[in-house]
């Protein structure tokens, strides 16, 4: 029996060459986000996969001309690239560690974060695995079908991911703040309008250099192997032209104006507290809210504000202790709204909610927070890890989360609220903006992470006002706080780690997109469209074999 040769180090390289290129262009993707915002490099740095999942081995490696490809492989390149992807657009999770100030070790912390920062990353890179998987049995098919199939499965997979509790990076996101034109896509059929974008485009541009490869490497056509003329190339025009087109679409969005009538108008003041999460249980963070968000309310009633609003969990308390605090004796002093976040009882557990207290100082609506932060306000695999993990909230009573219809009526109108993680599920804003919901109100906390991650969460605020079409009130406890409105222009935004407030008129608005009336409407047309263009090629191909049968 010969014993099996060991692979000389040029061959090793080259067998590893597509996972360092699909490892490369899953960072590269991870760069358009905050801190970084590379934003444009979403347009091609998923076409390296594609090429990478879909080509034949002789394109990849020329050696391996006439073997068959190797599935395993292709499979393992997209989950490589997801968690690159992933885990570098997530990497603020790090920030949470150490624990310490929650009674976790120093070491069991960091075990944790590292847990959770690498599900997150795995997860990702299942997902896109399962794209590639897909992908590569599609291999023999018309670039054109591939195309449609690629991007139809891209955008049912996120439709999957975001039905689920852990969901954050998007394709579309890596537009957001910076692209606002194409991001009024998004008024269309919500997020996958963009995602369906940057998928396609890749998908060109990818479908194109294959084109280009194969002409090189078989030498089939003389004329287009010796001079790459527009039959090559047109895949890259037709990415340049989709580009370009769907650019001017949201250009066209975009330049909409903005109607503001005198009496839609809503003066808003923010209070960003600045208690750090580590105070959270003790009785000096509990002094500093409360003299921090009862002075800060006073500024801005003295400035003659319709309402004022503070950030989840503002002051860290039930909702039978809110009656007695400062804030809430300010509130009827003064008379002026006052959305304050505070905490919610249901029987024996708790919500994080969004309390309106009206110009008497009585509580006349609640909004409890629904989407729920894994490991922060709840923990998976209880069994596992509670004993040693204690929820960043400073209650000792379990957390439940609010319904998923709720609404959110207010003595100015019915709004739309958001507290915290809610503002990475569109579904949540579009349901309400439906519902009635004239301006939405952010709530959030985003002080135990790294200072990249608000901006990634200011970043998915921006989206939500695109796609309902409405003005958008952020308050957080560290920052960024933010007034935003419907175009997704950035009309104040505070800074980091300071005690701030601001007040900015915003408008009620009654619109209705597309995508609020008829929600992401574009992801099932593509699975159906697509599905259904690959079954009449497969009964054409399966007719036509029968007739060659019969006629031999």
């Amino acid at each position: 029996m010969q014993k099996k040769q060991s692979k000389k180090p040029g061959e090793r390289l080259t067998s590893s060459l597509p996972y360092l290129i699909a490892l490369a262009s899953g960072i590269l993707m991870g760069l358009t986000v905050a801190p970084v915002g590379a934003w444009f490099l979403a347009w091609i740095v998923l076409a390296p996969l594609w090429v990478l999942v879909v080509s034949s081995n002789s394109i990849q490696n020329p050696s391996c001309a006439g073997s068959a490809p190797k599935v395993r492989p292709k499979i393992q390149n997209g989950f490589l690239w997801g968690i690159a992807y992933h885990g570098i657009a997530l990497s603020w999770i790090t920030g949470i560690h150490p624990m310490t100030w929650l009674g976790v070790p120093w070491l069991p912390s960091l075990a944790i974060t590292l847990f959770c920062w690498g599900f997150i990353s795995v997860l990702g890179g299942i997902f896109v695995a399962i794209w590639a998987a897909v992908m590569v049995r599609l291999g023999g098919q018309k670039s054109w079908l591939r195309i449609l199939i690629g991007t139809a499965l891209w955008c049912g997979l996120e439709s999957l991911w975001s039905a689920g509790p852990l969901w954050w990076s998007s394709l579309a996101y890596t537009q957001s703040p910076h692209n606002l034109v194409i991001l009024h896509l998004g008024q269309l059929s919500g997020p996958n309008t963009v995602t369906a974008a940057i998928a396609a485009v890749n998908g060109l541009i990818a479908e194109g250099w294959m084109k280009r490869l194969r002409a090189a490497s078989r030498r089939e056509d003389a004329k287009i192997s010796s001079a790459p003329l527009w039959f090559v190339n047109k895949y890259f025009a037709t990415a340049a032209g989709l580009l370009i087109s769907l650019h001017l679409i949201g250009l066209i969005l975009y330049s909409r104006p903005i109607a503001q009538p005198p009496e839609a108008a809503l003066k808003v003041g923010i209070v960003q507290g600045n208690i750090p999460n580590r105070l959270l249980r003790s009785s000096e963070g509990f002094r500093r809210a409360q003299e921090n968000y009862t002075s800060g309310y006073i500024t801005l009633a003295d400035q003659g504000v319709d309402a004022v609003l503070t950030p989840e969990g503002a002051l860290p308390i039930f909702q039978r202790d809110l009656l007695g605090t400062a804030l809430v004796a300010a509130v009827k002093l003064k008379g002026v709204v006052a959305w304050i976040g505070a905490f919610g009882e249901r029987g024996d557990s708790y919500t994080i909610s969004l309390f309106t207290f009206n110009s008497k100082g009585e509580i006349v609506s609640r909004y409890d927070k629904a989407k729920l932060v894994p490991l922060g306000e709840y923990i998976p695999f209880e069994g596992i890890l509670g004993g040693i993990v204690k929820r960043l909230s400073p209650l000792d009573a379990h957390q439940v989360p609010g319904s998923a219809n709720q609404l959110f009526d207010t003595p100015f109108g019915r709004a739309i609220a958001s507290i915290c993680y809610e503002s990475a599920f569109p579904e949540q804003f579009r349901r309400q903006a439906a519902m009635g919901g004239q301006f939405i109100l952010s709530s959030s906390n985003d002080a135990h992470y790294t200072a990249s991650m608000p901006f990634q969460h200011h970043a998915q605020d921006i989206m939500r006002a695109i796609e309902t079409d409405r003005w958008s009130a952020r308050a957080t406890n560290t920052g960024y706080s933010a007034f935003i409105d419907p175009h997704g222009k950035t009309l104040w935004i505070s800074g980091y780690n300071t005690y701030e407030t601001h007040a900015e008129t915003i408008y009620r608005r009654q619109t209705k997109t597309l995508y609020v009336r008829w929600g992401d409407w574009l992801t099932p047309l593509l699975l159906v469209f697509s599905g259904g263009a690959w079954l009449v090629i497969q009964l054409r191909g399966t007719n036509k074999i029968n007739k060659n049968l019969k006629e031999s």
